[in-house]
Formats: structure tokens, C-alpha cells, sequence
């Protein structure tokens, strides 16, 4: 039985119930394979027992007051996986799904996608399930203030950077933000996503979304394509589907779809971001809003979905980009993508795709760009955020952009010359794993054990 194997077996019965762990711990311990099978190294220094554990597992229960004046108790976490290359940086989702499983998960994830970006940061993930859907403001902000008053002790700028995820966007960083100044009377960059007029990056908020879209112009580069005129699905309408689709519109390609939790709109003349924008960002409404001010588009309830699978993979398209939450693309959706003529897949969510999603598209060779490579423009920037925060500037959009673009085109080149090596040619998701693990273990090795 192979070293990666007998690592999985053992994490599988010990957690057995963390399922979307086990899987991220899955799909990258299999692409190590060649990697492991060149060198003994790493099994020697038993890292693979090590990096698959979180260095730090904070968990605490979070007491706010609603707008009733009723007490109201949810759980907050942080998961500080691995500072072998920097301070641990990753972001604070505030959803009910959220649990200790989910955030090992993303975690777990995110020390690779930090790794790619060249960048001197760890991997850590937290949050609460907490769900500010239906809340007044001063309710979140009573519950960022109170989670704060946790999770303070445990971060800084050069330990622990926190940024945003799903249900955490400006909004929220501010109070959170507000809060850790109040209770360390200290003006640093310990938090990402910051307003503009208090130490805010330029650039950031379109990141994640620009930065899908730069890898994708990467991965068609190979083939002398482009993405020009190319019809693009997109799932998601929250930050990442929203950038991801500006750029889409701004390189001359259409995006055709979004998506909430209720449903989705199918507009054929091309999703309006500035509707999209007032809808999510100012109304914070749902989906049906976009129809009602764009009685063009259609508008499709989850209700009408096909069993087990989501609709926007059903639409036809050149390129897909999943932009929502994991595991929102399966088996069946992937082969429908093939068969409806999709020649590319960059994910701007955080594992959107299924192991057997994953493999329909390396067997059948499209371009597919796994997460941790593909949306790691939005943790890039936020470094660089810091950057500016360490120095007591601010840089322009353009120099921020600038930056993005060069980071995303030497993430594609690590990933495609480390697959190349490994003869893998093609395969990014064995690149970008080989290539973002190598870096943080051999760092490892080099710091030794305590």
C-alpha cells in the first residue's frame, strides 16, 4: 500500500464524518502519487501525516443580542492549518453550513493555493454559522463585534490575517474590522477586504473573479485560443460571479448565467453587470429582481432544476465557470457541459467540482482549471493588501491589476511546467497540487519538527 494511501485510510476513520475534508485531502493526495514515487523524502519526514493536520484549531461560542433584545448563541471557529511559508492567511465565512469539516476543508485548500501564489502567506479558514440572511445591520454588527471579542487573541499582521468568504463582504469586515481596533487599541493589517478610506486594496473586490478569468485567457493561450466571443456560464452572484463576469464582458467573451440559492437567470444578450450589481451589492435582493428589471432574461426557480443536478450546466456554452460553493457540479452536470460543446472549466469558487466531475474533464482534456489555482487571485491580492498596509500606502487599481495579471500567469506557468515534468502535459490539478505542496513541504523539512 502506498505511503499517501495509508495517510488516507487512517484520516478516513478518524473522520469520517468531515466528508468535504476527506474529499480535498483526496483529490490532492492522489495527484502527489509521482511526486512521492520519486523521492523518499517526505514520507521520511513524515509530512503528509503532517501538513493533512491543522497546526491550531480555535473553536468558540458566539453570545449576541438580536433586535429584540433576545440572546441568540452560534459557533465560531478559525482553523489555522499551516504557517510554514508565512502567517496564516484565509478567509471568515458566516453561513449555516458551516462547520469544523467544512473549514478543514477549505483550509486545507487554501496552504496550496497560498503556496501557488508565490507569496509569502499560510493557510488558515475560518467562520461561524451564523447565516446574516433576514438580519438588520446592527444585528451583524452586534455578532462581528461579539465573534471578534474570540477571535482576536489569536490573529494579527504577521500571525494571522483574516479575510472574507460567503457571508462575510465589506459589510461585515468593517465591523469586524471596527471592533478589533476598539479591543487592541491597534491601527494594523490584520483583516483583508477593508474599506477603501481604511486600508482597503484597490482592485480587491474584483480579484477573485478577474483572476478566474486571467487563468482561463492562460489556459487557451496554449491552444492559440482566446476568449474572445466565447458564450460563458456562470454560476454564483455574489462577489466572484460578479467580477468574473465584468472581465468576461471586458476580454470580448458573454456570460450568459448566474445563479443565488433560489435560482437562476439565463440572458441571452449577455448578463447586465450593473444590474447585477444593483441587485447583490446595493438591494441585496434576490435573482427574481434581475428579471424584474430585465423582463428579457429568464428566470428558472431551483424548483425546476433536474433532480441532483444545477441548471446552469445545462446551458450551452464554450466555457463554464463554477463561481458559486462546493460540490455544485457533479458527474451528470460535467458530462451535459461535454456533450453541450464546453471546451473549458475554471472554477472561481472553492472546490465546486466533484472528484467525478473532476475526472469526466481530465479524461476527456478540455482546459480545466482547479480552484486552488484558478481563483487564487482574490487571497493574492489580499497579500498584497497587506503589502500596502505594512508600508502605509496605497497603490493604484492599475498597479494592483497589474500585479493580479502577473501572479495568475505564473500560477498557470508553475502549474503547466511542474504537470510537464511529472508527465502529466495538461493536467493542472496535478501540477497546481504538486507544485503548491513541494514548496510548503520542503519548507517544512527545513524548519524541522517541535
Amino acid at each position: 500500500m502506498s505511503y499517501s494511501q495509508v495517510v488516507y485510510d487512517r484520516l478516513s476513520k478518524i473522520y469520517a464524518h468531515q466528508s468535504e475534508y476527506l474529499q480535498a485531502v483526496l483529490e490532492v493526495l492522489v495527484s502527489l502519487e509521482p511526486l512521492l514515487k520519486s523521492t523518499n523524502i517526505y514520507e521520511k519526514n513524515k509530512i503528509l501525516e503532517r501538513i493533512t493536520e491543522p497546526e491550531r484549531l480555535i473553536q468558540f461560542k458566539v453570545e449576541w443580542l438580536d433586535d429584540k433584545g433576545e440572546i441568540q448563541v452560534n459557533k465560531g471557529y478559525r482553523v489555522q492549518f499551516n504557517s510554514a511559508i508565512g502567517p496564516y492567511k484565509g478567509g471568515l465565512r458566516f453561513h449555516p453550513s458551516v462547520n469544523e469539516g467544512v473549514l478543514k476543508f477549505l483550509g486545507f485548500e487554501q496552504i496550496f493555493k497560498n503556496s501557488l501564489t508565490g507569496l509569502p502567506i499560510g493557510g488558515a479558514k475560518g467562520g461561524s454559522d451564523f447565516d446574516p440572511k433576514g438580519k438588520s445591520d446592527n444585528e451583524i454588527m452586534r455578532f462581528c463585534q461579539s465573534f471578534m471579542l474570540n477571535l482576536y487573541r489569536h490573529i494579527g499582521a504577521t500571525v494571522d490575517v483574516p479575510a472574507g468568504d460567503i457571508g462575510v463582504g465589506g459589510r461585515e469586515i468593517g465591523y469586524l474590522y471596527g471592533a478589533y481596533k476598539k479591543i487592541t487599541n491597534t491601527y494594523e493589517g490584520v483583516l483583508t477586504g477593508k474599506g477603501l478610506n481604511f486600508g482597503g486594496s484597490l482592485a480587491r473586490t474584483e480579484a477573485t473573479g478577474y483572476g478566474t478569468v486571467y487563468f482561463a485567457r492562460e489556459m487557451l493561450k496554449t491552444k492559440n485560443d482566446a476568449l474572445e466571443g466565447k458564450i460563458c456560464t456562470v454560476s454564483g452572484a455574489g462577489n466572484v460571479a460578479i467580477y468574473c463576469c465584468e472581465k468576461l464582458h471586458q476580454v470580448g467573451a458573454k456570460p450568459i448565467t448566474v445563479s443565488d440559492s433560489r435560482g437562476m437567470i439565463l440572458d441571452e444578450n449577455g448578463i447586465n453587470v450593473d444590474v447585477l450589481k444593483q441587485v447583490k451589492e446595493v438591494e441585496r435582493a434576490s435573482l427574481t429582481r434581475y428579471k424584474e428589471l430585465v423582463p428579457s432574461a429568464k428566470y428558472i426557480s431551483v424548483d425546476e432544476y433536474k433532480k441532483g443536478t444545477n441548471a446552469v450546466w445545462s446551458v450551452k456554452c464554450d466555457a463554464a465557470f463554477p463561481c458559486a460553493t462546493q460540490n455544485e457540479l457533479n458527474k451528470e452536470d460535467a458530462i451535459t457541459l461535454l456533450n453541450n460543446g464546453c471546451k473549458l472549466v475554471a472554477e472561481g469558487a472553492n472546490m465546486p467540482s466533484s472528484i467525478d466531475a473532476i475526472n469526466v474533464f481530465l479524461d476527456a482534456k478540455i482546459h480545466y482549471g482547479p480552484a486552488k489555482a484558478a481563483n487564487a487571485g482574490g487571497v493574492a491580492t489580499s497579500e498584497l493588501e497587506m503589502q500596502q498596509n505594512a508600508s502605509m500606502c496605497s497603490w493604484s487599481f492599475e498597479k494592483v491589476d497589474s500585479k493580479l495579471n502577473d501572479i495568475m500567469t505564473h500560477i498557470h506557468e508553475n502549474a503547466a511546467m511542474t504537470a510537464k515534468e511529472f508527465k502529466a502535459d495538461g493536467n493542472l490539478v496535478l501540477g497546481a497540487n504538486i507544485a503548491g505542496f513541494r514548496k510548503v513541504a520542503d519548507s517544512m523539512i527545513a524548519l524541522g519538527v517541535m
